[in-house]
């Protein structure tokens, strides 16, 4: 059976759905008011602590972006369910708030502030903006601009200035701005695309990926004069009027399919990277597409990431697969691409499989022009650098571009023929039909919108194009040459961890080396240290006191190790887990940056336990729990810590608890409705380890519950599972010995806190432990579930 229409080009399609069920309402409720005053506020809590534009298109209020977490965002006026809205800007799109007690205000010296929950009332975003004025004040316009007044001509700030993935008709895109994409379509935390004026003055479209950088439209074959731009204009201006018509100052521009409608219209990047005008059809009550930047989605650096293939037919729409050879690196998320399965193989071991109508763009390391087959391969095999090369011909001139890294892999109809360099084991059972062996991994299905792609004025004198094209290539492909082998020489010079990228989608912030090795005096004082990281006390430069941890491990494990920290804990937000302020990448250097807890770690103060009293050991069980539960059921995406013990508890001046240290976490989306991980390698310490490790079980959130039980094993007695039996049964010696004496507290309860719990609470908390430490783990409860239970202890 076919796979229906509505599939193809998956990601526009769900984009659309999503959107079409949007209904506008052009009314806004009396009680509502379209501006803030000084000295007034907008609660999180109060569903009516809204702005309403004068005509009631648009709303701005705290939008829900997952369990208790909020955004403070503009949408258009619809129904209240927050999965409906068409959201066109949000303030704290890379950290959300709590659901709790968070407000926006205007503070009295004219600062627009965003805080969230807590006793400390941080300030998570503001527009740091000053002003004496009494009449300061913010407004929801008409326009959808969401602008703080200070009563001078000029506004003190507005949000027409700072966009984030949408621009709205008539808002200046200017150099100062980009769009950027979110990750998902459930979190709009920043994602891989960009929109933005390049150093050139030109428009450009960017894919700023998980280890590469790259620009796809417009293509970066072709020179700017030949997909009508103009380069290095003084003034760098765009912007979409509310007839459809878009306009730039580098000479692109365009008119919407639907021009001259009067309409709503919203230029939008979406995740997969495109460039889309999208106008609301009031009688379908959906938004339906009107212009598109690209209507080939292969074509979209990044679609499948690196070492992969991406194929395109109406019928099946995208799909990606690995090549010969290679895996998909993460289950979930093509985005990072395949990794070999192979060794490098030597030059009398390798051969070359023929990929047909297939391009990898970019990544060439030299040309090598009017040459036979066998000179490339000659050529490529005696380099180790070599991952392939593609033939082609220009003018009946054979070439070919010796390749250093497979990226941006598509496959369509070009004539060039690309050979990728295996073993020779792999070669020799390899036929064109294997190289789609997996495809998209597809959600349900989703409603078809009506796509409209956008045809240029250019197509009517196409014949005058192609001499142009033609003739700009010959003049061209001397240059060309220059610059492959300028790109070559420069790139012997840089070392593989200088060309990684890492994502920028959280609002922490990027500390170069100097700065951390200045904060720390040349990390003079470790206050800890771990198996791959030692951890240093510092003084930033605004006099904050940080821990700067230090990963001393930089091959690949612990690189990843240092990507999964850094990208988990931008989505995290909770009293309970540590609070981080930044990172550095540069180079060979990898350090995280935390805010510093006076009283070090759980692990430390039960070494010395008349530190912690049987009240402060009680509420630092609860803390830890709550953030736990956080992390398996409230926050954004599903996060597993894997590696919980009283090291990575850390307590602040007043011995709250903080979860820390997330190097082996693992993140798993929400949407895909998957609650199980497959490890490659077991993860966590030893004597904290649940059995489904051990037992190659696939490994779900029960695993930390685990963990978790052993922790508060510690706690009641004292003694750590590691100390006990340096053999096989190190944690079950532990929790054995607790179940055994569940009727004689005195032989197990810590002598430090012997004579201060209350033998009811004390029963409980042994029983909640013991519940944890199921071998079953159907057996354990949810981390939410014993929250509960020791509220009600």
């Amino acid at each position: 059976m076919a796979v229906p229409f509505h599939f193809h080009v998956l990601v526009l399609v769900l984009t659309i759905s999503t959107l079409s069920q949007i209904p506008i309402s052009s009314s806004s409720s009396s009680s509502c008011t379209s501006f803030l005053t000084r000295g007034s506020s907008l609660s999180v809590d109060n569903d009516d602590d809204i702005l309403v534009s004068p005509d009631g298109i648009f709303t701005a209020g705290f939008h829900q972006v997952g369990e208790n977490a909020y955004g403070f965002a503009v949408w258009f006026s619809e129904q209240p369910a927050s999965r409906s809205r068409t959201v066109v800007w949000m303030a704290n799109r890379d950290a959300p708030v709590n659901g709790k007690h968070s407000t926006l205000f205007i503070s009295e010296d004219g600062n627009l502030v965003l805080t969230d929950a807590g006793d400390n009332r941080n300030v998570i975003w503001s527009t740091q903006t000053k002003s004496t004025s009494s009449l300061v004040q913010l407004q929801l316009h008409n326009t959808g601009n969401l602008v703080l007044h200070g009563g001078e001509e000029n506004p003190l700030w507005q949000s027409f200035d700072h966009p984030t993935d949408t621009l709205l008709p008539n808002q200046l895109f200017t150099k100062k701005t980009q769009l950027v994409s979110s990750r998902s379509f459930t979190n709009y935390s920043s994602g891989f695309y960009k929109l933005f004026f390049d150093n050139d003055s030109i428009l450009r479209l960017l894919y700023d990926g998980v280890e590469t950088t790259t620009v796809f439209w417009p293509h970066p074959s072709l020179r700017t004069w030949e997909v009508g731009r103009f380069q290095y204009m003084d003034i760098r201006r765009a912007s979409l009027d509310s007839d459809g018509e878009f306009n730039s100052s580098d000479g692109f521009s365009f008119r919407s399919s639907d021009f001259g409608m009067r309409t709503q219209r919203i230029m939008k990047i979406d995740i997969d990277g495109n460039l889309r005008v999208y106008s609301f059809d009031e009688r379908r009550l959906r938004w339906e597409v009107q212009w598109q930047a690209l209507s080939h989605p292969c074509q979209i650096h990044g679609a499948c990431g690196p070492n992969s293939l991406c194929s395109y037919s109406p019928d099946f729409g995208r799909t990606c697969a690995c090549l010969r050879g290679y895996k998909k690196l993460d289950s979930q998320d093509w985005s990072y691409g395949c990794e070999p399965e192979f060794q490098l193989c030597t030059q009398d071991g390798c051969d070359f499989i023929e990929l047909r109508h297939v391009e990898f763009y970019g990544y060439d390391i030299r040309l090598i022009i009017n040459c036979t087959l066998d000179a490339c391969k000659k050529d490529c095999l005696k380099d180790d650098t070599c991952r392939g090369f593609q033939l082609g011909w220009r003018n009946d001139i054979p070439y070919c571009f010796i390749k250093t890294s497979l990226h941006n892999g598509y496959q369509m109809g070009v004539d060039a023929l690309m050979y990728i360099k295996l073993p020779k084991r792999l070669v020799s059972s390899f036929t064109q039909k294997t190289i789609i062996q997996s495809s998209f991994i597809c959600p349900d299905a989703v409603l078809s919108p009506i796509m409209r792609t956008y045809k240029t004025k250019h197509d009517m004198n196409s014949k005058l194009l192609e001499f142009v094209l033609v003739f700009g290539c010959m003049l061209g492909f001397i240059e060309i040459v220059c610059v492959v082998m300028f790109l070559y020489c420069s790139s012997k010079h840089l070392s593989a961890t200088e060309k990684t990228y890492f994502p920028a989608a959280t609002e922490f912030r990027k500390f170069t080396y100097n700065e951390l090795k200045k904060a720390s005096r040349n990390f003079s004082e470790e206050i800890g240290r771990g198996g791959a990281s030692i951890v240093y006390k510092g003084r930033l430069a605004d006099n904050r006191i940080a821990a700067i941890k230090r990963l001393t491990n930089t091959n690949r494990q612990g690189e990843a190790e240092f990507q999964a920290e850094i990208s988990t804990i931008g989505r995290l937000n909770h009293m309970n887990l540590i609070q981080t302020w930044g990172y550095c990448a540069e180079g060979k250097h990898r350090l995280v940056v935390y805010e510093y807890m006076e009283k070090g770690s759980l692990a430390e103060n039960l070494s010395s336990g008349h530190k912690l009293d049987w009240a402060t050991r009680f509420d630092i069980a609860t803390g830890i729990a709550k953030g736990l539960a956080y992390l398996h059921e409230e926050c954004l995406e599903w996060v597993l810590h894997c590696d919980v013990k009283p090291h990575n508890i850390l307590l602040d001046a007043n011995y709250n608890p903080k979860v820390a240290d997330f190097g082996l976490s693992r993140l798993l989306d929400r949407r895909s409705g998957i609650s199980e991980w497959n490890f490659s390698m077991m993860r966590g310490t030893r004597g904290y380890m649940a059995p489904e490790w051990v037992l190659n079980l696939p490994i779900t959130s029960k695993v930390d519950v685990f963990s978790y039980g052993v922790v508060i094993l510690e706690m009641i007695t004292g003694r750590s599972p590691k100390s006990m039996n340096e053999n096989d049964e190190i944690k079950r010696a532990l929790i054995d010995r607790v179940r055994d004496k569940i009727q004689g507290f005195d032989e197990i309860v810590d002598p430090w806190i012997r004579d201060q719990f209350n033998e009811t609470v004390m029963e409980n908390l042994v029983k909640i432990a013991l519940q944890c430490v199921e071998e079953d783990r159907e057996a354990r409860p949810s981390m939410r579930q014993v929250v509960d239970m020791l509220l009600h202890v």
